[in-house]
């Protein structure tokens, strides 16, 4: 009679992991130091420094998750507030990569949720330009999915970069967008006692879980969080 094998089946990585963990390793490649921060936020770190006004739609109910019993209190909306907080604290030139969790108050469908993952990042010094973002996103781009895709920056409003610009991929001949970026606006410099007549810099947000999609073909981000085994164990990852 043969005796049942009752060794433990291996375990996977959550494709999110492998992919936060893969391109903060690109980025660390390059020199970027990781930092982190707080989930709840003050309004100030959140919003204000970033040059994001009480009156800017993204201050709406709609979009933030306000703290009931502490007033002035957030959780994030972007690790944004990771980049202000080391800047406070740090003196050019540095590079910073700040992965984690965001919370977005707005109903899910196949690309939205409540939550989901950023990795942003952050460069200045001294002369930084334009040249030196384009050239930082193609390397990271080209690393996650080969030298031959596509790339194009369109011109893009963020309130706390001047000039803005949204970064697009291409897919089975369609275009999608996968991230925000642009230099950094003298007035969030100023906000962390940066002069900006002396430094400049660039900074851009990488939505985690559309590029996990894009590069293992998940056509429904809400899949990424149901702990179903049958897509973990479906993919090949990185």
């Amino acid at each position: 009679m043969n005796t049942p094998d009752t060794s433990p089946t291996p375990g996977r990585r959550h494709p999110l992991t492998e992919m936060i963990e893969f391109v903060t390793s690109v980025f660390v490649e390059m020199g970027f130091e990781v930092a982190d921060g707080p989930h709840l936020e003050d309004e100030f770190h959140n919003f204000d420094a970033l040059n994001i006004p009480p009156t800017h739609p993204a201050r709406d109910m709609q979009d933030t998750f306000f703290v009931r019993g502490m007033e002035g209190h957030v959780m994030r909306t972007h690790t944004s507030n990771v980049q202000i907080r080391f800047m406070e604290n740090h003196t050019p030139p540095f590079k910073i990569i700040a992965p984690g969790m965001v919370y977005r108050n707005e109903a899910t469908d196949a690309t939205h949720e409540v939550q989901f993952h950023q990795i942003e990042g952050l460069v200045v010094g001294k002369n930084i330009s334009v040249a030196h973002l384009k050239a930082t996103l193609e390397t990271c781009i080209a690393k996650i999915y080969g030298p031959d895709v596509a790339f194009r920056l369109r011109p893009g409003y963020f309130p706390f970069v001047e000039p803005g610009f949204e970064v697009d991929l291409k897919f089975n001949d369609t275009w999608l967008e996968v991230l925000g970026a642009g230099m950094v606006h003298p007035h969030v410099l100023r906000n962390v006692g940066i002069d900006p007549t002396e430094y400049s810099g660039f900074a851009f947000g990488i939505g985690i879980d559309r590029m996990a999609m894009m590069k293992w073909g998940i056509d429904d981000i809400r899949l990424l969080y149901q702990g179903d085994m049958r897509l973990h164990n479906g993919l090949e990852l990185l």
